[in-house]
């Protein structure tokens, strides 16, 4: 079992940034791939980044690329999410993530075994 907490969340301006932070058990966190989704109110949850056991790759949705950056620190049990030049349509809960252990396509949320509670960010215009 892995147990996941976000924080970092909160009330920013448009071009603001955020850095929200995954505290993970310490039980299998270094074996699995992590990721950031975001669900907006009505809408479905989507991609943001995510990251491989070893933080040597990254993956991110076109519309953060440049402006996200995700990290992990395997001796921590924590990953983050450095999000800069933050735009109001990116208001949404943030869910941090562990990946399936056979997972081969990190994009979908069924490819995720573990969920967090979520953190809101929201960006004013």
């Amino acid at each position: 079992q892995v147990q996941l907490v976000e924080s970092g969340g909160g009330l920013v301006q448009a071009g603001d940034s955020l850095r929200l932070s995954c505290a993970a058990s310490p039980r299998t966190f270094s074996v699995r791939h992590m990721g950031w989704f975001r669900q907006a109110p009505g809408k479905e949850r989507e991609f943001v980044a995510a990251i491989s056991r070893s933080g040597n790759s990254t993956y991110y949705t076109d519309s953060v690329k440049g402006r996200f950056t995700i990290s992990r620190d395997n001796t921590k049990n924590t990953v983050s999410l450095q999000m800069n030049s933050l735009k109001p349509e990116e208001t949404a809960v943030y869910h941090c993530a562990a990946g399936r252990l056979d997972s081969t396509n990190w994009g979908r949320p069924t490819e995720y075994a573990y969920w967090g509670q979520g953190t809101q960010v929201t960006v004013s215009s």
